[in-house]
């Protein structure tokens, strides 16, 4: 699921490559699940021979500016991203259109090439996405009912302290919460609240004001960290959380521990006779998947 570095990353590439070019190509996907409130054809009639003067994003939505209205907007949902013929919009592999790919994607829902060649697309495989066509994005939802921007709009550690004082819910919780802060999905609530030593059930009035400090300076650190990029984010940490997980690429103890409960009531429920992938007991299996 795109978060907060991708969507800014998109928009950075966006703000790179495409400012100050027209559109002289559109194609728009005949999706009405993704293309919200309007006809492929008007979307379409409605972006050609104009120029893009900015790109923008709140949380983990974006919208570009053109010379006129309606201006078209993207809330990346599941799957949603942006890719630009010829340039790597994150340093994910991903990321990057290659020579033998097809283009545009049979996910693109929103196509356009500009007066120089480039091609820019938004694909999105699972269709929770939306794409609208909006005069105003900030003034209606989703946009509208978000809370400030955890990387553009932080709180100083009076008004974090103060706000979290009056919340009941959990920590994990509230910052998950858009309208509260946006742009903080899961995994990067998960870095915060490790490199901040704060227990995400614990709930937010619990909080000590040193914790709470805490708390806002590791949110500032990883927003700092991702606004540069995700490469740097990887080295800037002693201890990133996610990272780690990931490249180890191993099954943590919780999962273990929860696995091998049902590993133990199947085998139970077999009379004690489980066979699975060839391994005919329990000890056999854990040494194999463990």
């Amino acid at each position: 699921m795109p978060e907060l570095p991708e969507v800014e990353a998109a928009r950075r590439a966006i703000e790179e490559h495409c400012i100050g070019k027209k559109i002289v190509k559109s194609i728009i996907a005949d999706d009405n699940k993704v293309i919200d409130g309007v006809s492929a054809s008007d979307f379409e009639a409605s972006v050609l021979g104009k120029a893009i003067l900015s790109a923008h994003r709140k949380g983990k939505n974006l919208w570009l500016r053109l010379d006129s209205p309606p201006f078209p907007s993207f809330q990346f949902g599941m799957t949603g991203a942006i890719y630009i013929k010829g340039v790597a919009v994150t340093q994910y592999k991903r990321s990057a259109v290659k020579d033998t790919d097809e283009w545009p994607s049979k996910y693109s829902k929103f196509f356009v090439e500009l007066d120089d060649g480039l091609e820019l697309s938004f694909t999105d495989k699972r269709r929770f996405a939306k794409v609208r066509l909006l005069n105003d994005p900030t003034s209606v939802p989703p946009i509208s009912e978000l809370g400030p921007d955890a990387l553009l709009e932080p709180m100083t550690v009076d008004e974090f302290t103060d706000s979290l004082s009056k919340k009941k819910i959990t920590i994990k919780a509230l910052l998950l919460d858009q309208s509260y802060i946006s742009g903080i999905g899961n995994w990067v609530a998960d870095e915060v609240l490790y490199q901040a030593k704060i227990h995400p059930l614990q709930t937010a009035v619990s909080l000590s004001k040193e914790s709470c400090a805490t708390l806002l300076k590791c949110i500032k650190e990883v927003r700092e960290a991702l606004g540069v990029s995700l490469q740097f984010y990887k080295c800037y940490f002693a201890k990133p959380y996610v990272h780690k997980k990931h490249r180890e690429n191993k099954i943590c103890r919780l999962f273990k521990v929860r696995l091998k409960l049902m590993l133990t009531a199947a085998a139970f429920l077999l009379n004690g006779y489980f066979i699975f992938d060839g391994a005919k007991s329990l000890e056999k299996l854990m040494v194999r998947y463990l």
